[in-house]
């Protein structure tokens, strides 16, 4: 996908990019799958923010996106290729043959007239194919990966994210994670053949603060330009370094210190991912 840039006719174009929108192919036009999510702008039941520098942002509907892919063996069609404001890849609208339309994930490489299947297992390895991790082959790139079978896919997700089905054993399945992680993972898991698309939106320069605003997000004040009650790092005449190491606002040190929590989870974990 091609990445667009701008003619310089503000400072802030100069440097910002886009990707080209050749590929969508149709706008939001069922209905039945967008809703209206509410807005926190980072602030929790009692009002209190309790995720700094959010805001509301644009007005956007949010497209209910099929994360199980359990419409099995009813062959689905590509409809069309959409934008999704809430996420970095981009949506393919498929149309079953039962007259169910469903939102999914578009793989790489997925385009308007493909079919697509599901079923747990007697699939051809083909973009776009949802199978159980136990019917996968190793080798094999697959995304949209489930943790717990059934809850629906939650690792892979992001513009060009993939993981690469490494072993069996057991019960359960290697998976080396878009991070480099190994981890198990049950084989009665789904998970859908391909990498997800739109893989050069790494590459796009936001390229002005406004544009971050329309995103929901605010700026960010330097914790030395602070005072003292409201920063460690706050207070002194002129521009002075901090004394001792680097922290956040309630004092934990900002870098090379661990806060990951343990998980039960963690016992699945073979390796940590690369640093």
């Amino acid at each position: 996908m091609a990445i667009k840039t701008y003619k310089p006719y503000t400072p802030s174009r100069r440097f910002m990019s886009n990707l080209s929108s050749n590929d969508i192919t149709g706008k939001a036009s069922v209905r039945s799958l967008l809703m209206k999510l509410p807005v926190s702008a980072g602030r929790n039941n009692n009002g209190r923010i309790t995720s700094r520098h959010k805001e509301g942002g644009a007005k956007r509907l949010y497209r209910i996106i099929d994360f199980k892919r359990n419409k099995f063996n009813v062959q689905g069609k590509v409809a069309a290729i959409e934008y999704d404001p809430y996420r970095n890849c981009r949506i393919a609208l498929i149309h079953y043959v039962d007259g169910e339309k469903r939102y999914i994930i578009q793989p790489s490489g997925l385009k308007v007239g493909d079919s697509i299947f599901a079923a747990e297992s007697g699939l051809d390895i083909k973009i776009g194919f949802a199978m159980k991790l136990k019917s996968i082959p190793i080798g094999t790139i697959v995304h949209n990966i489930e943790m717990h079978p059934g809850a629906g896919g939650q690792l892979a997700r992001s513009a060009g994210a993939s993981a690469q089905i490494m072993g069996r054993e057991g019960k359960y399945i290697i998976l080396r994670m878009p991070s480099g992680e190994m981890r198990y993972i049950l084989e009665e898991c789904m998970a859908t053949i391909g990498v997800v698309g739109n893989e050069d939106f790494i590459n796009i320069s936001i390229g002005k603060a406004g544009r971050n605003r329309h995103r929901g997000i605010r700026p960010q004040t330097r914790g030395s330009a602070m005072n003292p009650v409201d920063h460690p790092h706050g207070g002194g005449e002129g521009k002075t370094g901090s004394s001792g190491h680097p922290v956040s606002p309630w004092g934990t040190p900002a870098k090379g210190f661990k806060t990951r929590k343990k998980k039960s989870s963690d016992r699945l974990i073979i390796s940590r991912k690369k640093k």
